[in-house]
């Protein structure tokens, strides 16, 4: 039998349930980017982000950039290179993260991968791993910041990955 009162056992199971759709909202969020960008929808993919939030993320041709939500970012999806990658078919999965939650804040941890057709065949594009900040806001969790580095073996690919066990 449980210990303490009925309202603390309530308190308590108020709290798990919460702690749920929380974890379940958050990864809504991140299974609704990859659909939006690859329909080029623009505009609600940089909604996902509270004002000002940030995409930092590696460059095709190597270096890094940061983007502004949510224009910049919904921007991003009308260029050239992405619209490219949109015609010819593709996927950007998001792998289940590790997420945390801590009160109005929370933060995950995990891999992305973006997948291409190439005539009649799929291919594994694109893989890289991302640290993602959320908060809580009146419109439900938001995007605060997508820390995104390609899997190439470099020092930030892989302290990326270590922050993991941080959260």
């Amino acid at each position: 039998m449980a210990q303490g009162s009925v309202e603390e056992r309530l308190a308590l199971l108020e709290a798990r349930c919460r702690k749920a759709e929380d974890h379940l909202e958050i990864l809504n969020i991140l299974n609704t980017y990859g659909p939006l960008v690859d329909s080029a929808t623009a505009e609600p993919a940089g909604a996902l982000w509270v004002e000002g939030g940030g995409y930092n993320f590696t460059l095709p041709d190597g270096g890094t950039k940061r983007l502004s939500a949510p224009d910049e970012i919904a921007g991003m999806y009308g260029w050239e290179g992405h619209l490219d990658l949109v015609k010819t078919g593709c996927a950007h999965l998001t792998a289940t993260p590790k997420i945390s939650v801590d009160g109005d804040n929370a933060e995950a941890i995990g891999y992305s991968v973006v997948i291409l057709k190439e005539g009649d065949r799929w291919f594994l594009w694109r893989a890289a791993v991302n640290h993602w900040t959320f908060r809580r806001t009146e419109q439900g969790w938001r995007i605060v910041e997508r820390f995104n580095r390609a899997l190439d073996g470099s020092p930030e690919s892989h302290e990326t990955m270590q922050k993991v066990a941080a959260i």
